[in-house]
Parts: structure tokens; C-alpha cells; sequence
């Protein structure tokens, strides 16, 4: 196991970097290490982790806009934000119980990871929200892009790029995110019964309505048990999040036009809460610690069939987004991998290895191959970034 260092500032980071650098060092980079049996393995002799970087540096409720130090925990966020009515808008996932991992997220670690939500079929992806950042890069130079106001004017937008890096080309410091109001309520319906392709067609109507769906996902019936009164049975989830006196009235009229797919159910509050946990943590797949787990990601109108090739091979899933994302659970075989990544392409969509024994995660391909234009691009990027390639070698593909 390798020693770990925790600074307390950024300089202090910035330090460690430029060391590491002289020494061609790798470092394994991590907040709470939440995230470590996500993708590849890292070979490292040191950890440098952000938890030590930690606090609200800004928080304007007014603006809209919150800034923190990357090691900062998701909870203390979420709590500061709904003191003020308001959230973050990406609804970024819990997966601890899915990584095997019990200490707390940091909000550097779900913006290098670029984590989202059930919300995201609605409102963007986590890296649509982050409108400021500081990182160090791999020389140990402290960069900055974005700002702390939502209309920002850059050169060149380094909070996309850092975002979903998997810490591959900067340690991020601080991140700055928008933020908006939270709902004061959200209804929920569930059509029970349908198979994953009835499922698409009734979700891709709600989405396609005009009353402002946030979130439509579909379980099968062996992801329902516990969630009265869906248990047993599968089901359409459909989530409207708004006024309470419009979210009565949207429901309603949402339940009158789906009639044709089946009876559409109106979940009471602590049920539609429940579930939409669940389905946001992905806990619904009650996976065992033996298995492999999967995040694939295709056009929502492909998503049954990549689901039903999954199955073929041997795993079982749900869908999110609308069909556009599919969760998988399975063997930890390299078979079952292969067959996973198979149907994900072949649906035109991405898929990435959340978990696995380190074995398989080493001698897999835990992400897509890039094709060589792209490859190239990338490859120029991490020598911009990290030239002498230390932050977290390997991580993503065995040469980055």
C-alpha cells in the first residue's frame, strides 16, 4: 500500500507535484479514495489526497453560484445549499454501497468523475454545471480557468476538460459549480408491468410532453422488491420535480395521457423519494461483492436492446435517463466484460468498468478505445498537462 500525503493547501499540492515531476514519480490521486475501484488500478508509490482541502470558500446564494476546496464532502454541500432552498442540479450519485467504499464523497471526486444522476436527462451532465475551477497541473503549476459568476468569458475551457480527467491531468484544488433552487415538491408515476422496450416508448412520451419531466428510468421486476406498492412487478418511473400545486396538477395530466401504456400509478412522497434513491445509487441492483459492475451509456431509443444483449451474456440491469443509461451487474469474467463492451457498441454508446476485482480491471480495457485521430489528441493533451505523465498513470488507459 502506498504512504499517503494530505495537504492542507494548495501550495503545499503544488510542491508535492513539482517533486514528483523531478523524480518522474507516479502519484495515485484521490480525495476519500470513494472512487478507487473505479476503471484501472494505479501503480504508484505515493497517494497525495485532497481530503485535507477542505471548507466552503464562497457560497452566494443570490448568484446562484458556491465554490469549495476539492476535498470538501458532498454532504457539507448539499447541506449549506438546502439551508438556502436550493441544490445541486446534476443530482450526483451516492455509490459507495456500489464501489464497496463507506467514506464520504468529496466534491473533487464526483467532478473528476464527472458523476450524474437521474436528473441529468433533464438538466445536463455534472460537467455542465462547473463554471470555475483550480487545479495543479503535472508539473505542479497551479492553474485556473472559468470564475466564480455564471457568465463567464475564456480562452480555453479547462473545466470541461479536467472534468471527468480522473485526476489524469490536474489535481483540482477548488471547484466552482452553479447551483439552483430545489423543487418544493416532486410527484412520481410508475406504469407497471412493461417490458424494457414498452418502458422506452412510455418514457421517451413523458420526456417528449410538455410538463417538464426530470427523470424517467425502468426496473425490472427483480429490482422492485421493497418498493411498495411496485414489488415484484416491473415498472416505469416517471419524475416531475417542480411547485407543489403544479407538480399535482402536471402528474395528473401526465397520468391521463400515458393510459395507453398501462395504469399509471401515483407514488406517494416517501416512496418516489425511496425509489429515486435507489435508481440515482443504483443500490436496485443488490449486486454481490464477487461481481463486476458496469455504466453503459447509448441513445435512449437503443437502450432495451443493449440491455437485452447484456442479459444474454449473463448480467442483469436497469435503465435510467430515459433508456440512456444502462446499469449492469454480472460475472467478473473477462467473457461477460467482452460481451458488455460488444453490445454497448454495437448500439452506437460508450460503457465504463465501475467495479471489478483488480485482475480483470488490470488487463481489460475499462473504457472504449479511442480511435487513432482522437487517440493522438488525447495523447498531446496529457503531454501539455502532465508531461512527465505522474497523475494517476494508467488510470484510464494502460499508457495514460
Amino acid at each position: 500500500m502506498s504512504a499517503v500525503v494530505s495537504p492542507a493547501d494548495e501550495a503545499e499540492i503544488a510542491a508535492i507535484v513539482t517533486d514528483a515531476a523531478a523524480r518522474r514519480e507516479p502519484l495515485l490521486i484521490q480525495g476519500n479514495g470513494s472512487k478507487l475501484g473505479m476503471l484501472r488500478p494505479v501503480q504508484a508509490a505515493r497517494t497525495l489526497s485532497t481530503r485535507n482541502l477542505s471548507g466552503i470558500t464562497l457560497y452566494a446564494p443570490r448568484e446562484l453560484v458556491i465554490s469549495a476546496r476539492a476535498g470538501t464532502p458532498i454532504t457539507e454541500i448539499e447541506a449549506a445549499l438546502a439551508e438556502h432552498g436550493q441544490h445541486l442540479i446534476a443530482e450526483p450519485p451516492e455509490l459507495g454501497a456500489l464501489l464497496g467504499s463507506d467514506a464520504p464523497q468529496t466534491i473533487g471526486g464526483m467532478v473528476a468523475t464527472n458523476l450524474s444522476g437521474p436528473r441529468r436527462v433533464a438538466w445536463g451532465a455534472m460537467r455542465d454545471h462547473v463554471i470555475g475551477i483550480r487545479a495543479v497541473n503535472g508539473s505542479g503549476e497551479i492553474i485556473r480557468s472559468g470564475g466564480r459568476v455564471l457568465k463567464n468569458v475564456t480562452g480555453l475551457d479547462l473545466c470541461k476538460l479536467l472534468t471527468g480527467s480522473h485526476g489524469t491531468l490536474g489535481v483540482l484544488t477548488e471547484i466552482t459549480l452553479k447551483v439552483l433552487p430545489a423543487p418544493q415538491d416532486t410527484g412520481s408515476l410508475a406504469i407497471v408491468g412493461l417490458s424494457a422496450e414498452q418502458a422506452v416508448a412510455a418514457m421517451s412520451a413523458a420526456l417528449g410532453s410538455p410538463y417538464g419531466v426530470s427523470s424517467a428510468a425502468w426496473l425490472p421486476s427483480g429490482m422492485t422488491d421493497g418498493l411498495a406498492p411496485l414489488s415484484g412487478a416491473s415498472a416505469a418511473l416517471i419524475r416531475i420535480e417542480d411547485f407543489a400545486r403544479s407538480v399535482v396538477y402536471r402528474i395528473g395530466r401526465l397520468q391521463q395521457d400515458l393510459v395507453r401504456f398501462g395504469k399509471a400509478i401515483i407514488l406517494d412522497a416517501e416512496t418516489s423519494r425511496q425509489t429515486w434513491h435507489a435508481v440515482r445509487d443504483a443500490t436496485v441492483l443488490r449486486h454481490t461483492d464477487e461481481e463486476a459492475l458496469w455504466r453503459v451509456s447509448v441513445r435512449p431509443s437503443r437502450g432495451a436492446a443493449a440491455l437485452a444483449t447484456a442479459q444474454a451474456a449473463g448480467a442483469r440491469g436497469f435503465l435510467d435517463w430515459g433508456g440512456g443509461l444502462i446499469w449492469l451487474a454480472g460475472p467478473a469474467t473477462e467473457a461477460t466484460h467482452k460481451a458488455i463492451a460488444a453490445a454497448a457498441t454495437a448500439a452506437g454508446g460508450v460503457w465504463t468498468l465501475m467495479r471489478a476485482p483488480d485482475s480483470l480491471r488490470a488487463s481489460v480495457d475499462v473504457v472504449p478505445s479511442e480511435a487513432p485521430a482522437l487517440a493522438a489528441i488525447t495523447r498531446r493533451v496529457k503531454s501539455a498537462m502532465d508531461p512527465q505523465g505522474i497523475l494517476n498513470p494508467g488510470r484510464l488507459y494502460a499508457w495514460l
